[in-house]
């Protein structure tokens, strides 16, 4: 095409370069020869020369575009073999980088959940193995004959196998959340969040009593946007997890701060000491700071990490502050 509008040009230059010439001068055959030969050898140069730059030009600026193009294919080739390629770097803000933009966060996507499922494969297999051999020996010791069975055996037994089945119901909240965590809370309303804050403790009512706990509340009074449900989980897996780790004396304090631009809720109370890692890993997935004492109780180290999630799709903030041997967990709500 450019060869052919290079052509057409200089034909069209030529012819009306030579009329021109022949109309406003007066020339001999011979002189008028000579001058569209030379005007014709002229334009082949300029033809030529335009074609061959032009050309060079056009496969110069064709190779640079079509280059991260078969980057892609190569990438795509790698991810049909099961790999996973390095980002494909863009050198251009039109539409070919916005697709390879596209494409390198597909690809990121895919392995952190690659990472994600091979990491709770691993503490799946991990949380099921205790309870498990815990199972198998005592079984296999009745069935030979080393121990004999009693009420307190059998009663120890069929603790563990609901331990098994309450964790096997927390692997279907996890993945009843994980679906609901990938939409947006629409069911949201006006909500007084001390209503929320009482009806939780009074779940929890039976189990303070019995644990002989002293209980703090100081809830200013506030009406929130939020979905009541979800934050009414929060603060029970807050509340909970502070009876099941109460360690030593004190009272569980449960304040609630109304400022102008959020509301603060924090649940404070007593327990074993936190290390600085323990603190910034306690709001992750499975992790347990006592394995021992949260296999005793049936945790499995989900409440905080889904709370975490909770908070943070209502555009909140959550944490913990630790000062030796009492802990305040705590979580901020916009109210814009």
């Amino acid at each position: 095409m450019i060869a052919a509008f290079v052509g057409l040009s200089s034909w069209a230059i030529y012819n009306t370069a030579c009329v021109l010439a022949d109309g406003l001068t007066s020339m001999s055959n011979q002189k008028q020869a000579q001058f569209e030969t030379t005007l014709f050898q002229y334009l082949w140069i300029f033809s030529i020369s335009t074609i061959i730059i032009g050309s060079l030009i056009h496969f110069y600026l064709t190779k640079k575009l079509i280059h991260p193009l078969k980057e892609l294919i190569s990438s795509t080739k790698r991810m049909k073999q099961g790999e996973y390629p390095n980002p494909i770097q863009a050198k251009s803000d039109g539409e070919i980088g916005e697709l390879i933009s596209h494409f390198n966060d597909l690809i990121k996507q895919l392995e952190d959940n690659e990472l994600h499922r091979q990491k709770l494969v691993s503490d799946l297999s991990h949380e099921f193995r205790t309870p498990l051999s815990n199972l198998k020996g005592y079984l296999r010791a009745l069935q030979s004959g080393v121990i004999q069975g009693d009420e307190k055996l059998y009663q120890s037994l069929f603790n563990e196998s609901k331990r098994l089945i309450h964790l096997v119901e927390q692997m279907e909240q996890l993945k009843e959340w994980d679906h609901v965590s990938t939409q947006s809370f629409s069911e949201k309303s006006l909500v007084q969040i001390e209503k929320i804050v009482e009806q939780s403790i009074e779940m929890f009512r039976w189990a303070i009593e019995q644990e002989d706990i002293n209980m703090q509340v100081d809830v200013a009074p506030s009406i929130i946007k939020l979905n009541s449900g979800a934050i009414s989980q929060v603060i029970s897996n807050l509340l909970d997890n502070a009876i099941r780790y109460y360690e030593g004396s004190g009272s569980i304090t449960i304040k609630g701060i109304d400022s102008q631009s959020e509301y603060r809720l924090s649940i404070a109370g007593p327990g074993k000491s936190l290390s600085i890692d323990e603190q910034e890993r306690i709001f992750e997935r499975f992790y347990r700071v006592d394995h021992s004492r949260s296999r005793e109780y049936g945790g499995s180290g989900l409440g905080l990490a889904i709370s975490k999630e909770i908070i943070e799709h209502h555009r909140g903030k959550i944490g913990v502050i630790s000062e030796e041997n009492v802990h305040t967990f705590w979580f901020s709500l916009p109210k814009g």
